[in-house]
């Protein structure tokens, strides 16, 4: 359900909600919050919270540090491991200067916006995840280890599936938040599991995203377990990913798909530092299923693009290289603007590559290093993001 500012209020007198929590991300997808009093919930949305930006990554240093939160009364949810009477509320917010501009570093502002230019240009848009992570023990002092939940394998069933009950508990509480995940299972590596989502609205998605991962620690933690999100904690081990599933509508197009795989193909190595922007993540590309090469496939699934079998209404492509370590606003962004590229030039993909890969195919980045010199070269990524964004990322 989506609330108006005024039926938030309502919503907040009505549960007894006494902490309301203004969530936002750094410019690597990071979740920050400020927790107010429920009392305080008008003076958030007429005129915004201030807070200190000195110290969070990427939005600046000591000097004109004063950014306000502004609470997306759409994003309401309460918090269901919080007690129910006198409970959590929790919200998303906007970030602007003191004189009510958007903030460059706000990164769900960038994805907003690329939004609103593709509804400009009549496309509709519809993105679904699927984000792996693993479950560790902690230790005596619970501090995380890298001794793995379980040992079992893909799509194990228990008892070899510790991780079973953990799943149930975070779907569950994904769906008392409104947020419906579509399935779940064990992925192939020891303690390594996976949770998709229905299809959603760009924003929804990432905001679903970013409130998964959050979701997952603390139900994890509630287990005495630490949940890891890293691209590739056990270095002998597969990795884990965030694979982006896509879909769209455009006007006069009958069949959108190859012009976003296109489009996708053109700009992904120079989009590559924004999807895989730790050291961690260029030792899972080109390996167990990852990526490593600009290609695509009708079945392959070691392919950068595949187009999974489904029926019409489910038709989509799914990008395999994105890693949980990326911020999903600036990652959905990015995957927008190069399939609006696409799109409005039509461009068409080479021929697809099911069995062997071509002689020649185009390598993506291997190491980070490389990553960053294809975005600083790169015009697309100028035009699209802002310069604080990408010297954050580039440093």
């Amino acid at each position: 359900m989506k609330y108006t500012s005024e039926e938030v209020m309502e919503y907040i007198r009505e549960e007894n909600i006494k902490f309301v929590r203004l969530a936002f991300c750094d410019v690597y997808g990071r979740q920050r919050n400020i927790a107010i009093l429920a009392d305080e919930l008008g003076r958030a949305f007429e005129f915004g919270i201030a807070f200190d930006a000195s110290a969070i990554d990427g939005f600046g240093g000591d000097v004109r540090s004063d950014l306000f939160l502004h609470p997306d009364p759409a994003t309401l949810t309460q918090l269901p491991w919080r007690p129910r009477d006198g409970g959590v509320a929790h919200m998303f917010c906007d970030i602007t200067h003191p004189d009510g501009t958007p903030f460059g570093g706000d990164t769900r502002h960038i994805l907003r916006q690329t939004v609103r230019d593709a509804e400009k240009a009549g496309y509709a848009f519809r993105i679904g995840s699927e984000i792996e992570f693993y479950l560790f023990r902690q230790d005596e002092n619970g501090e995380p280890t890298k001794i793995p939940y379980d040992n079992a394998g893909y799509m194990d069933i228990a008892p070899a599936d510790r991780g079973e009950n953990v799943r149930r508990e975070i779907c569950l509480t994904l769906e008392r938040m409104g947020i419906l995940p579509e399935a779940s299972h064990h992925e192939s590596g020891p303690g390594q599991n996976e949770i998709d989502f229905r299809h959603a609205d760009p924003l929804t998605a990432a905001d679903n995203a970013v409130t998964f991962q959050a979701v997952v620690r603390t139900i994890a933690a509630q287990y005495g377990l630490w949940a890891d999100f890293s691209p590739r904690p056990l270095s002998d081990k597969d990795g884990s990913g965030m694979h982006i599933n896509l879909s769209a509508s455009a006007p006069v197009i009958a069949d959108p798909i190859p012009h976003l795989v296109a489009g996708l193909m053109d700009r992904i190595p120079a989009m590559t530092l924004f999807l895989n922007p730790t050291e961690n993540s260029y030792e899972r590309l080109g390996r167990d299923k990852a990526p490593g090469f600009v290609a695509w496939s009708r079945e392959n699934r070691s392919r950068l693009i595949r187009i999974p079998a489904a029926a019409e209404p489910f038709r989509r492509l799914e990008l395999r290289s994105p890693d949980p370590s990326a911020n999903p606003y600036l990652a959905f962004a990015l995957v927008l603007r190069a399939g609006m590229e696409g799109l409005a030039q039509q461009k068409q993909p080479p021929a697809p590559t099911d069995d062997t890969l071509p002689a020649g195919a185009l390598p993506l980045p291997r190491t980070r290093a490389e990553a960053v010199r294809a975005a600083l070269d790169s015009d697309f990524i100028r035009m699209h993001l802002p310069e604080r964004i990408i010297r954050a990322y580039c440093r």
